[in-house]
């Protein structure tokens, strides 16, 4: 490719997160630190001051803190178990660890509450068996939201961070584990002095991901009632977003956080994790060791057991969605079609189905072609400061879509270049872009995969033979990546789908609610709106399954690249 194309992809990708990432941000910088042309820290000092701020962010941090934790001790054993060992049923096992990942949090919160209410499935069990009398119950979930929310976000991204600490374990050079053994370190003292260090970085990188997914999560706390938590107080903060300038700085709070702890993972482990992935193994453990049935059937249990806790609240939403009757027992009494058949003629549900496939689509189509160019620029040239493109590139990894989309409506308020943008009075434009915005690391990770993977010498010689190089990119080594291409527009579109933070901040016009905004509008609604909500759901998790399992059938092993840090 021409010199000059490669210098059009980094001014076309510059202007548009200029635009559309840097801006919005900026703005909202602005707003929190600029009071009548003159700068200002009152509005984030009142964050620290204001008691309910204070313990918001106190709650979001727990959380965050309580979710990495609980993810990791879900994660490591199995990374562990699933690298040193074979057993029975692994492929299925650890194939199945994806699971939660094709539902919204949020969704699973619905399956949660019909589980753990106080008429829920386990005060029932619990009368059954006669650990509880029949006119007493638990409120689970009313005395323990704070653990609701933990329990629910580690259940949904232990994934990430089992990728990462499976790719760390297994780039391990088994050298230094052989030489600790012969120096009679083993065991534990061998994990915690020689393993646990050299996988430092993907454990930090995995962790920081989680920490950051949690620590701004909305949807959860919403469905749970937890209003005393950061991402909850930005959403109600958004009617008074014309008017009020602590919210401002509530989301300048958080930005500050979340964008100081991915720079610092970088900044420690981001070369180390480079220098262990090409680490040269002068020795070979074999591969996983073969285990005796007991011991097989004991790893498949920890699998399985997991796999289970994580089905939870997908079995929570199905069932809610097939029952008619589900209040004091185990198991609905009753079963129906009639909240799928509601679903597909309620006022809110066909017409966002619509919404979302349009918009996801719009937007894949968008972060493929400038995925493409962009992966294509960064490895395959040598136009200075490529490297920064690629990392401009994945900065949205480091900011929370609630930051991203407040920062949206503040450069859009009357007065502002971008007024005409205002998703109070059409939504669309903002939606599609903010997904693009947020999904385009996906796409161009996926690309970069497949450039690195086909070896440059095909274009030569296709060039050699008179070909221009854009006809050899499009004939020759597109096709070779066509399954990388394939997975990652699979992510994309579906991850756009059931996009939740931008959904609900930016969609405000009902005619053009997106699927999340129509399961959260219909949850709130009395009679069968719950009902109606989770057959909704239950269509979105089959969506979103079967685009994974295709990503996975197509990318393999490398799938897991995409969700690494």
């Amino acid at each position: 490719m021409s010199r000059l194309f490669s210098i059009l992809v980094y001014l076309l990708t510059g202007a548009f997160f200029v635009v559309f990432f840097l801006y919005p941000i900026a703005q909202t910088l602005r707003v929190a630190f600029i009071y009548q042309n003159r700068p200002t820290l009152v509005f984030v000092k009142e964050v620290f001051r204001n008691p309910i701020y204070v313990e918001g962010l106190r709650n979001a941090f727990l959380l965050a803190v309580g979710s990495t934790g609980a993810a990791f001790v879900l994660a490591m054993p199995l990374a562990w178990l699933g690298d040193r060992y074979e057993f029975t049923a692994k492929t299925t096992l650890t194939g199945l660890l994806l699971a939660p990942m094709v539902l919204p949090p949020f969704v699973g919160a619905i399956g949660i509450r019909k589980i753990l209410g106080q008429q829920g499935s386990l005060n029932a069990l619990l009368h059954d068996v006669g650990l509880l009398g029949h006119d007493r119950t638990v409120d689970w979930l009313g005395q323990n939201r704070f653990w609701g929310v933990v329990a629910l976000n580690a259940l949904h991204l232990y994934p990430i961070l089992y990728l990462n600490v499976a790719a760390a374990l297994a780039n391990i050079d088994p050298a230094m584990e052989e030489a600790a053994e012969n120096l009679g370190c083993t065991g534990w003292r061998k994990f915690f002095k020689i393993t646990l260090p050299l996988i430092a970085p993907g454990v930090f990188a995995g962790g920081t991901i989680v920490f950051i997914w949690a620590f701004t999560e909305l949807g959860v706390p919403l469905i749970f009632d937890y209003t005393r938590v950061t991402p909850v107080q930005i959403f109600y903060g958004i009617k008074d977003i014309g008017s009020n300038p602590f919210p401002y700085g509530l989301v300048a709070v958080m930005l500050g956080a979340t964008t100081l702890l991915y720079a610092l993972s970088r900044f420690l482990f981001g070369r180390r994790a480079g220098d262990l992935t090409m680490m040269a193994k002068a020795t070979s453990r074999g591969g996983p060791r073969a285990v005796g049935r007991a011991g097989s059937l004991a790893c498949a249990a920890a699998f399985g057991a997991v796999i289970f806790l994580a089905m939870l609240p997908h079995f929570g939403v199905v069932l809610t969605a097939f029952s008619r009757d589900w209040y004091g027992t185990i198991l609905p009494v009753s079963w129906t079609l009639a909240n799928f058949q509601a679903a597909l003629g309620h006022s809110l549900t066909v017409p966002s189905i619509g919404n979302s496939l349009k918009y996801a689509a719009i937007s894949t189509v968008f972060d493929a072609l400038l995925g493409i160019a962009i992966a294509y620029v960064v490895v395959r040239t040598t136009l200075p400061g490529r490297q920064a493109l690629d990392a401009l590139a994945m900065l949205p990894l480091a900011v929370p879509g609630i930051v991203l989309a407040f920062g949206y409506l503040a450069m859009t308020q009357e007065g502002q270049p971008l007024a005409f943008l205002n998703p109070i009075k059409n939504p669309v434009p903002l939606l599609v872009i903010a997904y693009a915005v947020r999904r385009l690391p996906y796409m161009v990770r996926s690309a970069s995969a497949g450039f690195q993977q086909t070896s440059v010498t095909l274009e030569e010689a296709a060039q050699n033979l008179g070909s221009t190089p854009f006809r050899a990119l499009r004939r020759v080594t597109l096709p070779l990546i066509t399954a990388n291409l394939l997975a990652g527009g699979l992510l994309t579109f579906s991850f756009a789908m059931l996009e939740v933070s931008d959904s609900l901040l930016l969609a405000q016009k009902q005619e053009n609610y997106p699927i999340t905004k129509a399961i959260y509008e219909l949850f709130n609604l009395l009679g069968t709106g719950r009902g109606v909500a989770s057959a909704l759901g239950v269509w979105a998790m089959a969506f979103l399954g079967v685009t994974i399992l295709g990503a996975s059938a197509l990318l393999g092993k490398r799938m897991g690249a995409l969700f690494r840090s």
